[in-house]
């Protein structure tokens, strides 16, 4: 059964084939890659496409499309996978992720998919905690971590053979299931 859940202004949803192509065009830019090694060529996304389709069958959960409710633009993806980067002390953890098309910013967007995934991963998937990973240098992303009452545990942070060299360690924030429950309404994450 395909994954399909709506949000107040999203729909989040799993991938289908001809997403593959669109995905890329809007996504593999300067702005949008930065923090991931920059524009990629369009193999090295089909095998990260084949990638989150993986996760989805193994799992029952990934990066889920993110469509825009009231015209159904592609915004981007957010979601849950594995946590499975070279380095990472934690492998196999619950790793919450987010790319966002550069229109998208600044509007909630990443938030309120995020919010949704976290939820996702506490009531619906049953994980006890969940990690997200970024460099320090991206600080819109760990912001958002942060405001979702995520903090920041330096113990976990390693050398990421693809990025580190370029951007420094990379660093993860945790929340755990008590945390987001006892948060309050998540309307005001």
């Amino acid at each position: 059964m395909a994954f399909r859940l709506e949000t107040e202004r999203l729909v989040m949803r799993d991938w289908r084939s001809e997403d593959c192509r669109d995905f890329y065009a809007v996504m593999n830019t300067p702005a949008v890659m930065r923090w991931i090694g920059g524009p990629q060529a369009y193999e090295d996304w089909e095998q990260a496409f084949e990638r989150l389709q993986g996760y989805s069958r193994d799992f029952g959960h990934t990066f889920w499309l993110l469509e825009r409710k009231a015209d159904g633009k592609l915004l981007g993806f957010c979601g849950l996978k594995r946590l499975n980067y070279d380095g990472a002390p934690n492998l196999g953890m619950p790793e919450i992720g987010w790319r966002l098309r550069e229109s998208a910013w600044g509007q909630g967007y990443a938030g309120e998919a995020a919010r949704a995934s976290l939820d996702l991963a506490f009531d619906r998937f049953g994980y006890s905690e969940v990690t997200a990973v970024t460099v320090s240098d991206n600080a819109p992303s760990w912001r958002l971590m942060e405001r979702l009452g995520m903090r920041e545990r330096p113990e976990l942070a390693y050398h990421d053979g693809k990025y580190s060299d370029l951007y420094g360690p990379a660093r993860q924030w945790v929340i755990e299931v008590k945390a987001w429950r006892t948060a309050g309404d998540t309307s005001q994450r």
